[in-house]
């Protein structure tokens, strides 16, 4: 059976691994702590370079999840709450890990998993031109993902027009980058690390998603942006005793642009699966132009695939149609491709 459902079913890529067990034995400081991880310190640096900001803070956490509610908790007051499309992994997919936290997470539309600058700064006039606002839960940052959980990726026009209405308004814009590096290797994609770090307040690199173990690296542009961040990862529950695991890892990841490449190919990938899709008549949905391809299909020919191949349902469009999700990855197997292809 075919196993097209995600894009982290395999552990990590073998040079990772070597990485990891190549230095298995190494003695080094614990917790990332004060810079005591050499590992740590590596790959803070590599990722520093790659981002064109010499003095960024690099922090190295263990998960998606935990990355988000941390960040988005400790750079919100207590009476504030992000702004998110309404179809975001804040606002969808994570147990409301955000409210939990005691944020709101404001939900605005979207096209295609994208928010628009405009839609965005009408969420704040709105509620500054409010007679009731100090009754009312203010927003205070805004959340989006790059790429989108539609696959779709924001345009640096889009990227700057979001960038500066945040600025204007005060409000961290927080960038969620677990599919970076599928961003990064799209053809459309003409936003870069750098961008990235010029136009957003925080943003994290995705490891789970590509090629690593586990584990997402925060980028603050600016250092210091939250005091005590450190011990807020760890008050937080998303620290590593062993800092090193998650330093050799995203070390590897950035050395010889191995990030970048695994998300090449994983795009090279779906756009084969697409072009197929397209040319034997099916209803390829959504616009994505990164690892994630999203098929509209009739009950039945979703019974069909269903016998050769294994994907992620979506959405339901209607009684007679769903919506699913075929992802590559990383450690997509081009003759696995070839067999996709076939069976369609």
């Amino acid at each position: 059976m075919l196993n097209f459902a995600c894009d982290y079913l395999d552990a990590a890529h073998p040079k990772v691994l070597e990485a990891l067990c190549a230095n298995n034995f190494v003695k080094t400081g614990c917790y990332d702590e004060a810079g005591s991880d050499c590992f740590c310190n590596a790959a803070r640096d590599k990722i520093r370079a790659a981002c064109g900001v010499p003095d960024a803070e690099v922090r190295f956490l263990s998960g998606g999840t935990q990355t988000n509610k941390v960040v988005i908790s400790t750079m919100l007051k207590s009476w504030q709450g992000v702004v998110a499309a309404k179809t975001g992994h804040i606002a969808v997919h994570e147990a409301g890990a955000i409210e939990a936290s005691g944020h709101k997470v404001i939900e605005i539309a979207e096209r295609q998993g994208k928010i628009s600058a405009e839609d965005v700064d009408a969420v704040f006039a709105a509620w500054e031109g409010d007679g009731n606002r100090l009754h009312m839960v203010e927003p205070g940052m805004v959340y989006i993902t790059q790429p989108t959980e539609y696959g779709t990726l924001y345009t640096l026009e889009e990227l700057t027009a979001l960038s500066e209405v945040c600025r204007r308004r005060g409000a961290p814009l927080y960038v969620d980058g677990a599919r970076l590096f599928y961003g990064l290797g799209s053809k459309t994609n003409d936003v870069t690390l750098g961008d990235l770090a010029r136009l957003a307040d925080v943003f994290y690199i995705g490891g789970t998603k590509c090629g690593t173990l586990f584990g997402e690296a925060v980028v603050f542009p600016k250092a210091g942006t939250v005091p005590g961040f450190f011990t807020l990862m760890k008050q937080y529950g998303a620290m590593l005793a062993k800092s090193k695991v998650l330093g050799i890892q995203f070390d590897a990841l950035f050395t010889d642009d191995l990030g970048l490449e695994l998300g090449r190919h994983a795009v090279r990938e779906a756009d084969r699966i697409r072009a197929a899709l397209t040319e034997k008549g099916y209803d390829v949905v959504f616009g994505s132009t990164t690892n994630q391809i999203f098929v509209r299909l009739t009950n039945e020919a979703a019974e069909r695939l269903d016998k050769v191949v294994l994907t992620s349902f979506w959405e339901r469009t209607d009684a007679q149609h769903v919506v699913r999700r075929i992802a590559t990855s990383w450690s997509t197997d081009p003759k696995d491709v070839d067999a996709l292809i076939a069976a369609l």
